[in-house]
């Protein structure tokens, strides 16, 4: 079935899908759209996944902060979502976007390149 045989969903019939924690929240993973490299991890609650899905612009909940937060409003580094995606469990999402400069708040294009953890490689045998 292709996307265009499938019923139009609303939006909270898709946010409905989603697993929230007991604190309400659920965790993004946030990719590149073309790249597939992997920026940062945030969380969202219901009412940050509606606004995501529906702007087009990805916003999240802060949960030092305890407020939403649209990426890039005070930093200019916004990003375009391209897709979002639920995970088999219904309990992380992946979204894909269009970064601007860098996604994390120390200045890096990602969150994910500052320490190794030096994980010894595995082999695919057995």
């Amino acid at each position: 079935m292709t996307t265009a045989d499938r019923p139009e969903r609303s939006v909270e019939e898709r946010i409905a899908q989603v697993v929230f924690t007991a604190d309400g929240l659920a965790p993004v993973i946030v990719q590149q759209w073309d790249t597939r490299e992997v920026l940062m991890l945030a969380w969202v609650d219901a009412e940050a996944l509606r606004r995501t899905l529906t702007s087009g612009r990805a916003t999240y909940w802060s949960r030092s902060r305890q407020e939403y937060w649209r990426k890039g409003d005070t930093s200019g580094h916004i990003q375009v979502v391209h897709e979002a995606r639920l995970d088999c469990d219904g309990d992380a999402i992946l979204l894909l976007v269009a970064q601007t400069g860098p996604a994390c708040h120390t200045g890096t294009r990602t969150c994910f390149d500052t320490t190794d953890l030096e994980a010894i490689a595995g082999t695919d045998q057995a």
